[in-house]
């Protein structure tokens, strides 16, 4: 049975710091790329970060040089560092395991984590 579990959102000040865990469960986690999505009140899912099941990342425009995603397939975990925080960073926080290869079609969400930021 596959799980996918977020952890560690939370409530934080403007220009704080959070880091976004997402540890993976019933997977061949070195086969999969993850994927941080968000998802505001009113407002469409959008991608965040990703990272390949080889290491690499991609950021949408308004997170890079704030964000960093990293994996550590020892462990089955995909983080996100959230640094320089905004309040148009409130949102709740997906984490996707992506399916590549042989597992291409394998596509798994977790429930999300609640980040919210102040003013």
């Amino acid at each position: 049975q596959v799980h996918i579990v977020e952890s560690g959102g939370g409530l934080v000040q403007a220009g704080g710091s959070l880091r976004l865990s997402c540890a993976a469960s019933g997977i061949t986690f070195s086969r999969y790329a993850m994927d941080w999505y968000r998802q505001a009140p009113g407002k469409q899912r959008e991608l965040v970060a990703t990272i390949s099941d080889d290491g690499r990342t991609n950021y949408t425009e308004s997170t890079k040089g704030r964000f960093t995603i990293s994996r550590d397939n020892a462990k089955n975990t995909v983080s996100l560092q959230m640094n320089s925080l905004k309040p148009e960073d409130t949102a709740v926080y997906y984490c996707n395991a992506r399916g590549v290869g042989f597992y291409r079609n394998n596509n798994y969400w977790g429930q999300g984590t609640q980040v919210t930021v102040s003013s």
